[in-house]
């Protein structure tokens, strides 16, 4: 997989792209175990992503249901037993 970000905000630490190899667009942030950091990565549609772009509000409020693992349906790898936790 190759995750092109499209968009990051630094302050809400968070980022929108597009997985170049099958088109799929994502919203992901930084996660922790302890061990190691890594990213999750959320499936959006495109309508989703261009709404996300011009409504920063939404977009943060998709990144706070996501982290509080609301919408790990959305998960496009899914984690391993030692899940990390939001950074």
């Amino acid at each position: 997989m190759k995750f092109n970000d499209l968009f990051v905000s630094r302050e809400e630490m968070f980022s929108m792209g597009i997985e170049e190899v099958s088109g799929q667009y994502y919203v992901s942030f930084p996660v922790s175990n302890g061990m190691v950091d890594y990213e999750e990565y959320y499936a959006i549609d495109r309508a989703t992503f261009e709404l996300f772009e011009q409504d920063l509000q939404a977009a943060l409020e998709f990144v706070t249901r996501a982290r509080k693992r609301e919408l790990d349906q959305l998960l496009i790898m899914k984690p391993g037993k030692n899940r990390g936790t939001a950074i």
